[in-house]
Formats: C-alpha cells, structure tokens, sequence
C-alpha cells in the first residue's frame, strides 16, 4: 500500500508542475528535503546543484521558470518499492539566455517519508543540456 500512496504523492506533484502550481508541489515536500537536479550538469546550468530545504527548493523551481521554456515535459512510467519512487519519462525545452533547444529521456529519483518527499535526485542527458546553456 506504501508504494500505492507514495506513487500517487509523485503523480500530484507532476500534475502541480504541470499547472505551474509551485506552491502545491512544495506542500509535498519535508520541510528537510535535499534536492539534488540533473547531476552533472555544468555550473552555467542556474538550476545545477544541490539544495536543502523547501526555500531552496523553491528558488530552483524559480530559476527553472525564469530560464526554461518547456516544449514537452512527459512524465511516462513509475516504479516504487518501499520508500521509493522512480519516475521515467521525456522533456524537451528551450534554454532561454541562449535560445538553445535541449531533450532528453530522464529518470528522476525521490525519496518518501510519511508521505512527503525527503530527497530527489534527476538523471538526464547532461551533454544536451550543458550545451544548450552554454
């Protein structure tokens, strides 16, 4: 049931973002939370890096608004097990300071805790996407 729950935390914070409803999203959050997006990604990249706390979180979720213009963000496939959700899908967006488009398949990882998210973590192609900001 744990995992039932957990994935459909996931799912409501896609649809939040999806919205562009950034409040919601951080109320799934622990007020402790490491925010770990795209690792690898180069230091030109404003949304590089990780974070700790849901004020961080929003201030990467700022960035990611001010600097990304998103042509497809497809969240396509779930997979949890214990404390764990693993998300599988497809983005292609515009790097707004450099016009620069990028895509790329991704897998994001979060970590639950008494239905919040405690940690995230996002794999992608970190070529495609430190090229487009560069």
């Amino acid at each position: 049931m744990q995992e039932a729950q957990n994935t459909q935390t996931i799912q409501d914070m896609y649809a939040a973002f999806g919205r562009g409803d950034v409040p919601t999203l951080l109320n799934l959050l622990d007020e402790a939370v490491v925010w770990y997006p795209v690792k690898g990604a180069a230091k030109t990249v404003p949304t590089a890096g990780e974070r700790r706390g849901k004020a961080a979180v929003a201030e990467f979720f700022r960035l990611l608004a001010e600097g990304t213009t998103w042509e497809a963000f497809e969240p396509q496939e779930f997979i949890a097990e214990r404390d764990k959700v693993v998300a599988r899908g497809r983005y292609a967006a515009v790097a707004k300071p450099t016009g620069r488009r990028y895509a790329s398949d991704w897998v994001m990882i979060f970590t639950l805790r008494a239905g919040k998210v405690v940690g995230f973590e996002e794999f992608c192609d970190t070529a495609a996407l430190n090229a487009a900001w560069a």
